[in-house]
């Protein structure tokens, strides 16, 4: 057995005081000399008794070291000589019984505090409830009641990690945040917002990045491609979704979804070879490749087939393929009409109709889009989302084409989509300010 570290350590076994003893008697003898409010804290105690320091203290710690010991600071912090002095002034003995009760009483103090420094797994769990929950209810509840929802959530995730020192309960409250995070980009987006979806897109890839769970990662790099795209910067679109994709551990949703922002970008670039290689790819990605996020959680992390169908039929019409946009979109709508009543999408469901009649009237049928449109309209104020006033925008321009020109068929549909747009979320949550450039 060696001998402790110091002669403090020494005196300390002596008198058995714990942090808290040495600690109360360091604060009173500070008063004694002078010095109210000078204290210590736990480290440092623990950096003394063990002999880890390499300078003494400062000289109005050692002037009440010296009080409190009636020893010189400079023996108090060397080795303990072969007899040390104690409050008596006898022969100090080394007490191996004492050492073990001191070493029993130091380990039981600092695993309760390391105790004190995490939080139950129950309320992770919650949490990570409360993330998958929302998530799986975005399509069936307002992008506002979403935004309200997520950012509750994040406030909650980020409030717990500062309770805990535990490794694992960090990353998993940090994909807790994240998740939240990348609700809340996507509810921003869907009101008009796209800077500030942006924003938040990356605060979600950064949790991503910290809690070294790509497909968080993957998924918010794909939102920043969608709002490049959609802010006039398709090249730049093209990089996130690459990058995205080039992220490890994704599965075959994941890779759906980027490969189908991919395909979006290069068909606002005119590309058509490049939008349609990647449109193909999107709808081959069958390795039967999971993830935990779009596939785990799901809800509006995943992509269903639908979902896929519809942004893939808008490529097709930006590419000028109105056979294909109207094939494609009418794919999506029975897809959509074929769920059950619970796991219909609403925005799927618009933004596919919208799609179908702009192809329509790309062929010249005023009277199949006007049908069409009925679908649209009946889409409620609350859900009338960012992606689907592009596309009724772009109907609105496709209106004024010659050839419907002086139709009073034409004037009335295009005045109803203004009304349509007029009596929207983003318009009447006065969020919509991002849109005025898509609808120029």
């Amino acid at each position: 057995m060696h001998d402790p570290a110091t002669l403090l350590r020494v005196l300390v076994q002596q008198r058995r005081w714990r942090y808290r003893d040495f600690a109360t008697a360091f604060a009173r003898a500070a008063s004694q000399v002078g010095l109210p409010g000078l204290s210590v804290s736990e480290a440092q105690f623990r950096r003394w008794t063990s002999g880890r320091i390499k300078t003494l203290p400062g000289p109005d710690t050692c002037r009440v070291l010296e009080h409190l010991f009636e020893v010189e600071t400079v023996a108090l912090f060397g080795p303990p000589p072969a007899s040390s002095p104690t409050m008596s002034g006898a022969p100090a003995v080394y007490d191996l019984e004492s050492d073990i009760a001191m070493t029993a009483r130091d380990a039981a103090d600092e695993a309760g505090a390391a105790a004190a420094q995490s939080v139950s797994d129950t309320t992770i769990d919650q949490l990570r409830d409360d993330a998958l929950a929302l998530a799986r209810s975005y399509g069936a509840v307002s992008a506002f009641d979403i935004f309200r929802r997520a950012r509750v959530l994040r406030t909650e995730a980020e409030h717990q990690r500062g309770l805990t020192q535990v490794p694992a309960q960090q990353q998993d409250l940090l994909i807790v945040a994240g998740q939240a995070c990348a609700l809340l980009s996507t509810a921003a987006f869907d009101l008009g917002s796209l800077d500030d979806s942006a924003r938040l897109a990356r605060s979600a890839a950064l949790y991503g990045e910290m809690a070294r769970f790509d497909p968080l990662r993957a998924y918010a790099t794909g939102s920043l491609a969608i709002c490049a795209y959609f802010t006039g910067r398709p090249s730049e679109a093209v990089r996130q979704a690459r990058t995205a994709l080039a992220y490890a551990g994704l599965g075959d949703t994941a890779r759906r979804r980027l490969l189908s922002i991919e395909a979006r970008a290069h068909g606002h670039l005119g590309d058509h070879e490049r939008a349609t290689q990647a449109l193909v790819a999107s709808t081959r990605q069958d390795r039967g490749e999971r993830d935990e996020l779009h596939d785990g959680v799901g809800g509006e992390f995943a992509f269903s087939e639908e979902r896929l169908l519809m942004s893939n039929g808008t490529t097709a019409l930006l590419v000028g393929d109105g056979v294909g946009a109207e094939a494609t979109a009418q794919q999506a709508l029975a897809l959509v009409s074929s769920r059950p009543p619970a796991r219909q999408s609403v925005s799927v469901r618009g933004k596919a109709a919208a799609d179908l009649a702009a192809a329509q009237l790309l062929r010249g049928d005023l009277d199949a889009a006007t049908v069409t449109l009925e679908t649209v309209w009946a889409i409620p104020e609350d859900q009338r989302v960012a992606g689907l006033l592009e596309r009724t925008g772009t109907l609105r321009r496709a209106l004024t084409a010659p050839a419907f020109r002086g139709a009073g068929a034409a004037v009335t549909l295009g005045e109803r989509i203004e009304e349509f747009g007029r009596r929207s979320a983003p318009r009447q949550l006065g969020t919509g300010r991002g849109l005025l450039a898509i609808d120029s």
